[in-house]
């Protein structure tokens, strides 16, 4: 694929590929050259918004170097497969896959075609887990505690809770602390629209995981317990808190002996910009140059892994992934 200008599009213009086609038609050096859609009004819709053009999958395949695929997860192999049988990059929104196999072979489709192959988990991109990655890396990691929770959406997902938010974090874990999971416990209510889930990783961390899409007060925060301190990030506000050490102290006071324990907070400097726009810059630099894209289908894949255990456990079933 040429340096110059590569063409990029979207397939699927629902709640998340509106995002997409926003960001690709404001990102410098890409031409927008269209978007596909099963729903033609919403397609020309969205064509419209953003001045350029809905056509048919395959003719915006032909048109396009680099895609990406926001349909349900259930038509994310097929639109996947005939993208790299074309020689298009591809970003495929989370959850990668409905099956860790097929996932496995779109893996392997994409290196036999030398095309990039990113994956969704756009929280990789949020600038307070960017720092975080940084700043766990001279750390003695012991726990990390993350909620994601939030009342009911406004969209139609099939996807249970696991599979449609606490992946990310899943994500964002095993990519922060470079481990895999040797054990994975659950919980969750019967309709899976909230879940706890413990996991203890090889190198002896343990994680808790909570998702919700039934809490009526929007939470996303991720907090890290080390030897050398704890950090806290809130995902919403892209902000760090590092608290230190701090020596506990007696002093006296109009003759009491009182005791003290002043907390010592850090708070990192954290230049705060969209998510979504850092994660497309990144699949098109990918797609431009033939670097190693920052997500991989690979990462996507144990993510997708641990998300299953996770939903089997807190189920008692295999889940089921929009089938």
């Amino acid at each position: 694929m040429s340096e110059e200008r590569p063409t990029a599009g979207v397939v699927g213009v629902g709640s998340m590929g509106q995002h997409h086609a926003r960001v690709y038609n404001e990102l410098p050096g890409v031409d927008f050259g269209g978007v596909a859609d099963a729903d033609a009004d919403r397609a020309a819709d969205v064509a419209t918004k953003y001045g350029t053009d809905a056509m048919d999958q395959t003719d915006l395949l032909e048109r396009c170097d680099a895609v990406s695929i926001a349909v349900p997860t259930r038509y994310h192999y097929g639109v996947a497969t005939e993208a790299i049988d074309r020689g298009v990059n591809v970003l495929v929104e989370k959850p990668f896959v409905s099956d860790l196999a097929r996932g496995r072979e779109l893996v392997e489709m994409a290196r036999e075609r030398d095309v990039a192959l990113q994956v969704g988990h756009v929280e990789r991109f949020n600038p307070a887990v960017r720092a975080l990655s940084e700043i766990v890396a001279d750390l003695d990691v012991i726990a990390v505690d993350v909620q994601r929770l939030g009342p009911p959406v406004d969209r139609d997902s099939k996807d249970g809770v696991v599979l449609d938010l606490m992946i990310h974090d899943i994500d964002v874990v095993l990519s922060t602390i470079g481990s895999t999971v040797e054990r994975v416990s659950a919980m969750g209510t019967r309709d899976r629209n909230h879940v706890t889930a413990q996991l203890e990783l090889a190198d002896g961390v343990v994680a808790d995981l909570t998702a919700s899409r039934v809490t009526q007060e929007k939470v996303r925060r991720l907090a890290i317990t080390a030897e050398e301190c704890r950090v806290n990030v809130d995902y919403e506000a892209q902000s760090v808190q590092i608290h230190r050490h701090s020596v506990p102290e007696y002093y006296e006071s109009d003759g009491d002996l009182r005791y003290r324990h002043e907390s010592i907070i850090e708070r990192p400097t954290i230049e705060n910009g969209e998510p979504l726009r850092a994660e497309l810059e990144a699949f098109v630099e990918a797609a431009t140059t033939g670097s190693r894209p920052p997500v991989t289908g690979e990462d996507a894949l144990a993510a997708l892994d641990v998300a299953r255990r996770i939903d089997d456990h807190a189920t008692g079933e295999p889940p089921a992934i929009e089938n």
